[in-house]
C-alpha cells in the first residue's frame, strides 16, 4: 500500500517536480530581488540599517547574487527542463520521485547556504560562497538531475534528438565539473592560481549552465509560440558544438588587469572573440524563425518574454567579445559597465527567457489557468522599463 507521506514528499505524479521547482522559484525571485534592492540602497544611504550584521552590504550582496542565480534562475531552469525533456522524448521523466527528491535537497541546501552567508560563514569566492557540506549537496543534486535527464533521453520514444536536448545533455555533462572546480573545497590554490580557477568557474557557470539552458529553452519555445518550424536544424548544431569548443577558456578575461600569464590572457581573449560564431548562429536561427511572426509578440505573453530575452541576448553578446579585448577592458573593467553587462545577461536575457517559459508551463503542470492576464502584462512592462533604466544608468 502506498505511503501518503512518502507520496507527498516524493510524488510520482507526472509534472509534480516541475510544478514545485517553478513555484518555489517564483518565491525565491522575490527574496533575491529584495536583497538586491537592500544592497542598492546602501550605495546611496550607507547607514540605512545599523547594527544588524546579517543585513549589512557585505552579506546582503552575496545573498542577493546567490539568491537570484541559484535560488531563482536555476530553480526555474530545473523546473523548465523537467517539462521540456519529457515532451521532446515523448515519455515521462525517468524518475518523478528522484526529481522530487532533487527538489527538496536543492531547496534545503540553498536555504542553509543563504543562512550561512547571512551569518558571515562563506568560502569568500564569487558565485561560490557556499561552505563545504552544502557545496557537495548541490553537486549531488546536479548529478541526480543529470541521471534523470540522460535516463529519459536514453529511453525516449522519439528517435530524433532535437537541438534543445543537445544543449541540456551538454549542460549536465559539463556542469558537475564546472561546479567541482569552482567550489574546490578539496584543494587550496595559492594566490593568482585561485583567481584563475575562480573565474574559470565564474564565467563557465554563466556559459555552460545559464547560457546553454537558456538557449535550449528558446530553441524549444520560439517555434512553438511563433507556430513556425525552426529555420535551420543544421545551424543549431553548429551553434551547440561551437559553444562547446570556444566557451570554456574565456574566464580569464575577467582578470586581464592582474598578473596572469600573457598566454592565458590571449587564449581567453581569442576564445571570447570566437564566441561570435555560436552567438550569430543562434540569433540568425531565432530571428529567421520569427520572420513573419513578430505581430504575435503583441498578445502572446510567453513569446513576448522569450523574444525580448533574445533581443537582449543580441546586445549581451555584442558587448561580451568587445569588452574582453585588452584596450576596451582597460577602460571598462573598474566601471559600472561590467555590472550592467552582468545584469544584461542574467536578468535581461536569461530571466526573461525563463519567465516566458514559466508563463507557458505552469498552467499545464498545475492544471489551472493564470489568475490574471493583466498582471502578466504589468509584470512584463514594469520589469522591462525598470531593467532598461537600470542598464542605461550603469552603462552610461
Amino acid at each position: 500500500m502506498d505511503n501518503p507521506i512518502l507520496n507527498f514528499f516524493l510524488s510520482k505524479e507526472e509534472g509534480s517536480a516541475s510544478q514545485r521547482f517553478l513555484f518555489t522559484a517564483s518565491l525565491w525571485v522575490v527574496f533575491g530581488t529584495a536583497f538586491g534592492l537592500l544592497s542598492g540602497i546602501y550605495f546611496v544611504w550607507p547607514d540605512f540599517i545599523k547594527n544588524v550584521p546579517w543585513l549589512q552590504f557585505g552579506r546582503s550582496r552575496p545573498i542577493h547574487v546567490n539568491g537570484v542565480l541559484f535560488a531563482w534562475l536555476s530553480s526555474a531552469y530545473i523546473g523548465i527542463i523537467l517539462y521540456i525533456v519529457p515532451k521532446l522524448c515523448k515519455r515521462p521523466i525517468f524518475s518523478e520521485r528522484l526529481a522530487n527528491f532533487c527538489f527538496w535537497a536543492w531547496n534545503i541546501a540553498l536555504l542553509l547556504g543563504l543562512i550561512t552567508i547571512g551569518m558571515g560563514i562563506t568560502e569568500g569566492r564569487e558565485y561560490a560562497e557556499f561552505i563545504a557540506p552544502l557545496d557537495w549537496a548541490v553537486l549531488l543534486v546536479i548529478i541526480l538531475m543529470a541521471i534523470n535527464v540522460f535516463g529519459t533521453i536514453i529511453n525516449r520514444k522519439e528517435q530524433s534528438i532535437y537541438v534543445s536536448l543537445w544543449y541540456f545533455m551538454g549542460t549536465f555533462f559539463w556542469l558537475p565539473f564546472v561546479w567541482l572546480i569552482g567550489n574546490r573545497t578539496f584543494l587550496a590554490l595559492p594566490g593568482i592560481s585561485d583567481a584563475i580557477a575562480n573565474w574559470f568557474y565564474g564565467h563557465n557557470i554563466i556559459g555552460l549552465w545559464f547560457t546553454t539552458v537558456g538557449v535550449g529553452i528558446s530553441y524549444y519555445f520560439i517555434p512553438i509560440l511563433a507556430q513556425k518550424p525552426l529555420f535551420s536544424h543544421f545551424l543549431s548544431l553548429i551553434g551547440f558544438f561551437s559553444i562547446a569548443i570556444f566557451y570554456a577558456p574565456t574566464g580569464t578575461h575577467h582578470i586581464l588587469q592582474s598578473p596572469v600569464p600573457n598566454w592565458l590572457k590571449t587564449i581567453a581573449i581569442l576564445s571570447s572573440s570566437f564566441l561570435l560564431v555560436p552567438v550569430l548562429t543562434v540569433l540568425v536561427n531565432f530571428f529567421e524563425t520569427m520572420r513573419g511572426a513578430w505581430h504575435k509578440v503583441a498578445y502572446n505573453i510567453p513569446l513576448k518574454f522569450v523574444a525580448t530575452g533574445n533581443i537582449f541576448y543580441l546586445f549581451t553578446c555584442i558587448q561580451g567579445p568587445f569588452q574582453a579585448t585588452r584596450w576596451a577592458n582597460w577602460y571598462l573593467h573598474f566601471s559600472q559597465w561590467v555590472v550592467g553587462h552582468a545584469h544584461l545577461a542574467l536578468l535581461g536575457t536569461f530571466s526573461f527567457m525563463a519567465w516566458g517559459a514559466f508563463y507557458y508551463i505552469y498552467p499545464r503542470v498545475a492544471k489551472r489557468e493564470w489568475f490574471s492576464s493583466n498582471l502578466q502584462h504589468w509584470h512584463y512592462w514594469l520589469t522591462l522599463v525598470g531593467f532598461v533604466l537600470m542598464l542605461s544608468s550603469l552603462t552610461i
